[in-house]
């Protein structure tokens, strides 16, 4: 696993005006940078698949909206071969080339989670704008740390889109940065998660570039509004079962 450097360059200084972009350099370091960086991911994939292996039926699709590389669609994939859920198929869809492209390479070389479907659901890696996305006979969708990048005007629309798309029962996965409405509580989990990045190596040079270059392209909500929108959309049941510091882990049930 290659390491998550991108910041570390006192010298690059247009490094500095630079905002965050899904490109080659970040796809080459970004399953460290995510371990690194953010509280509670892996534990956010490793439930991802107990949800595949109790929400997936047999003859639907599952979604993985924003996919980077994979990390979700692994998750459903062998939750469901262990499960033997006949009949399926994984849709992975992001926007970014770059993410796509090391997408692929990445299944491709896990044996795990061949294409064969044999084995195993089919996976579709596809490179697309997940607003546009047609979601259809679906049991399963996941947004895994990808809606903050949505513009928020166009939130409301995508995830109608989701609940609308999944069966009666299917489950919906938001996992997502959050600010507090209390600026005390707030400034307290902003501490709380850069000591977490310090603890895992990085210096305090890397996480102010790092904050800088996400400004305006990450846009986190409060919980509060994420339910909202969810239960507007017509979910049944909506609770957050993980929390980290300010990073949230949602399940909505149609």
């Amino acid at each position: 696993m290659a390491e998550d450097r991108i910041y570390a360059d006192e010298s690059d200084l247009e490094s500095l005006r630079e905002p965050f972009r899904f490109d080659a350099t970040v796809a080459g370091v970004f399953p460290d940078m995510l371990k690194r960086s953010i509280p509670g991911y892996l534990a956010s994939i490793e439930a991802i698949g107990s949800l595949a292996a109790r929400f997936v039926r047999s003859g639907t699709r599952c979604y993985d909206l924003g996919c980077s590389l994979g990390a979700a669609t692994t998750a459903m994939r062998q939750a469901i071969k262990a499960k033997e859920i006949p009949d399926c198929r994984i849709l992975a869809i992001d926007n970014a080339r770059a993410m796509v492209e090391r997408c692929r390479e990445i299944l491709a070389a896990d044996r795990s989670v061949s294409v064969d479907t044999e084995t195993g659901p089919a996976i579709e890696v596809i490179l697309g704008d997940i607003r546009e996305t047609v979601i259809r006979n679906a049991s399963m969708a996941v947004l895994n740390y990808t809606l903050q990048f949505i513009e928020p005007a166009d939130r409301d629309r995508l995830i109608r889109r989701v609940r609308d798309g999944l069966n009666d029962g299917g489950v919906l996965v938001l996992s997502e940065k959050v600010v507090d409405p209390d600026p005390a509580m707030e400034r307290l989990l902003v501490d709380l998660h850069h000591e977490h990045k310090r603890r895992n190596r990085y210096s305090a040079l890397e996480i102010a570039r790092k904050r800088a270059a996400l400004e305006n392209v990450l846009v986190p909500e409060t919980v509060a509004a994420h339910r909202r929108r969810l239960e507007a959309a017509g979910f049944s049941h909506v609770g957050v079962w993980l929390r980290y510091f300010n990073f949230v882990s949602i399940v909505a049930i149609r």
